[in-house]
């Protein structure tokens, strides 16, 4: 199967981001989250959101979420911590993994060119990406 154009997106949003893999994480989620939630609503983002951890910890079992519902001012302070005591090389691909698994679900329930047209609007189109990812330092 080949890879999407949102997946491009993502793996494109990784590369540039070897130090304070932490804080770069939050701000990818912190954009994703205010574009879904404009879409489904907290609520919505939420119920997504806590299924792709649950899907994610199988393969990183330390995303492991709590039972309490996130508030929205201190929404990914649980990932923050989470991905703060990995690697950088795991916590890139814990996240990684993560939102894929996300716009994957999110796919699935809207369709992938909607899906598609979403992930750009938040993180720029595949012109955008190319070139800052071919800028990092």
């Amino acid at each position: 199967m080949a890879t999407s154009a949102r997946h491009q997106i993502i793996e494109s949003l990784m590369a540039p981001h070897t130090e304070n893999v932490a804080e770069a994480a939050i701000v990818q989620w912190e954009q994703l989250a205010a574009q879904i939630i404009s879409i489904v609503g907290e609520s919505g983002f939420n119920a997504l959101y806590a299924r792709s951890v649950f899907l994610a910890q199988s393969t990183f079992p330390w995303l492991a979420a709590s039972s309490s519902s996130p508030q929205s001012d201190n929404r990914f302070a649980e990932l923050r911590m989470n991905l703060e005591g990995q690697t950088p090389a795991q916590a890139i691909e814990a996240n990684r993994l993560l939102l894929i698994t996300f716009t994957d679900i999110l796919a699935s329930l809207i369709g992938e060119q909607l899906t598609i047209r979403v992930v750009r609007s938040v993180w720029g189109n595949d012109d955008q990406t190319k070139s800052q990812h071919g800028v990092q330092k």
